[in-house]
């Protein structure tokens, strides 16, 4: 077939702007909620046995549609789906924000969950397809990755100020002004490029076993936060996530025009990627929980103070991704960049493992904060760059699900594995220092059998963050991404050849 040159929107620094207002919406949702959740729930009449249903209904309507929404971007052209996810978030947001019980409240998250998952994937779809030029490419996912990597951290801060401030529904209302901002932007400015939607028929029995599987993970892990790893539903929803999720790989190797085309998921590279990603998060949401568990109920913060805390490790991720990553991107191979990023990390971790209730925020928190930042700030540029590199611009869209279902699922596992290790181990200390009870005082007691189960805990992060650096050793070995990038031949390669060849679309 002819192929021509696919030249680059004149417009697409301008179109990053939006895109980078409305993923810092989607990052600042997950974690702003958390510090107005004590709140919200107080004034709602939330019962203690269901206020994880603020945080859950969310994660499972995300977590469980984002490859349904990758593939709709696709499908419906990234703009339409950008726009589509940003005004339906709105309207969520706006919900959750005037709830007047949790019925309501669930409800809204709920709907924040699936037009997150429209907005998402379209968001980091965008990218991959209006910058193709290497050097771009890096300066893009720079910013990009910054955002992704620090906007939880930020949320923190928001959330803080606003509940503190204001009252805990200005943490839904904050939305509102992003959405139309992003909204009016991408109307003016954001192009879908010629020939890159996917208008293959929507595979119904790939769309219904993906959610119901995911679904069903994030539900299990979940489950297990708050009802152990033994309980009956939360094993039978483990069984059914194996059995469903197995059952979506077979038919996708078989149907005309799968959800999720194995090409995309099967290569080393992109598969390395969403493993050691995934694991990254999962260690990367344990210390967001613990430290902020750690800074409020032992050292006394206030949730301003404790926002403010996290502040070092954004600026930390900021430089490790612009500065670093996007820099080395087009120089180095992407595991130089991955395995030292991620080993910085676990670094920054052990640090932080040291953490007792007299400890330091100066001397032990901040320079494990500014080495976790710097570490995962370097690493998650690039991972997020590479893993829709070389990808058909058709399959863009669900290559870009798949990083942030990769993202999803390790949070909820995040969670639920490491609070489950933290609570055993504060139990098992409990029970073998007794008789420090009366010298410690009960409040000094409960302090360090608290911290003893989350150094604990942070321990098995650090642990998490070397495998994923030693998984990216092992897989990635694409080259440096310079030069530009090329539409594919259907195996998502993104090898060294791809990277220098000029771009063309069939």
């Amino acid at each position: 077939m002819p192929e021509t040159a696919l030249q680059p929107d004149p417009r697409r620094w301008k179109a990053l702007a939006f895109i980078a207002v409305a993923q810092l919406m989607v990052v600042l949702d997950a974690t702003i909620v958390n510090i107005a959740l004590p709140s919200a729930q107080e004034d709602l009449g939330i019962s203690d046995g269901n206020r994880q249903w603020v945080i859950t209904a969310y994660a499972l309507a995300f977590g469980g549609l984002l490859l349904f929404g990758g593939r709709i971007a696709d499908l419906w052209g990234r703009k339409r789906t950008f726009i589509t996810g940003l005004a339906g978030f709105a309207a969520a947001s706006a919900l959750g924000g005037a709830a007047t019980g949790e019925v309501m409240m669930f409800g809204a998250r709920a709907l924040q969950g699936v037009f997150g998952a429209l907005l998402a994937p379209a968001a980091l779809s965008l990218l991959a397809v209006l910058f193709t030029d290497g050097k771009e490419r890096a300066k893009a996912f720079g910013i990009y990755g910054a955002i992704a990597g620090a906007g939880g951290g930020v949320g923190l801060i928001l959330g803080g100020v606003l509940t503190e401030y204001l009252d805990w529904r200005w943490t839904f209302f904050v939305n509102i002004p992003f959405a139309v901002v992003a909204i009016l932007g991408a109307m003016a400015v954001i192009h879908d490029p010629k020939g890159s939607r996917n208008r293959s028929t929507l595979d119904i029995p790939g769309v219904l076993l993906a959610t119901t599987g995911l679904v069903a993970l994030v539900y299990g892990f979940t489950r297990a936060e708050s009802n152990g790893w033994t309980d009956t539903l939360t094993l039978v929803m483990f069984v059914a996530s194996v059995v469903l999720l197995a059952a979506f790989v077979a038919v996708e190797a078989r149907v005309k025009n799968p959800l999720l085309p194995l090409r995309v998921l099967l290569d080393r590279n992109r598969g390395g990627i969403y493993l050691s990603l995934g694991l990254a998060v999962i260690a990367m949401f344990g210390v967001f929980l613990f430290l902020t568990y750690y800074l409020q109920v032992v050292k006394g913060y206030t949730p301003v103070k404790t926002g403010l805390a996290f502040l070092p490790m954004i600026v930390g991720m900021i430089i490790g991704s612009t500065q670093i990553g996007a820099r080395l991107m087009t120089r180095v191979q992407p595991r130089l960049l991955l395995v030292p990023g991620f080993l910085v990390g676990a670094l920054g971790m052990l640090l932080l493992a040291q953490i007792e209730p007299g400890s330091s925020y100066a001397a032990v928190v901040l320079p494990g904060l500014i080495l976790l930042g710097l570490g995962l700030g370097t690493a998650f540029m690039p991972a997020m760059s590479l893993a829709t590199f070389g990808v058909e611009p058709r399959d863009s869209g669900v290559a870009s699900a798949m990083v942030n279902t990769s993202q999803q699922v390790g949070g909820a596992i995040g969670t639920a594995l490491l609070n489950t290790i933290a609570a055993s181990a504060t139990t098992d200390w409990i029970s073998s220092h007794g008789s420090e009870a009366r010298s410690l005082g009960r409040q000094g007691f409960e302090n360090s059998a608290a911290v003893h189960g989350y150094s604990t805990a942070i321990w098995w992060a650090v642990g998490i963050l070397v495998v994923s650096a030693a998984i990216a050793y092992a897989l990635v070995n694409a080259r440096a991404q310079g030069g530009h990038e090329v539409s594919g031949d259907g195996t998502g390669a993104g090898t060294a050849d791809e990277a220098q060849a000029p771009v063309m679309v069939h």
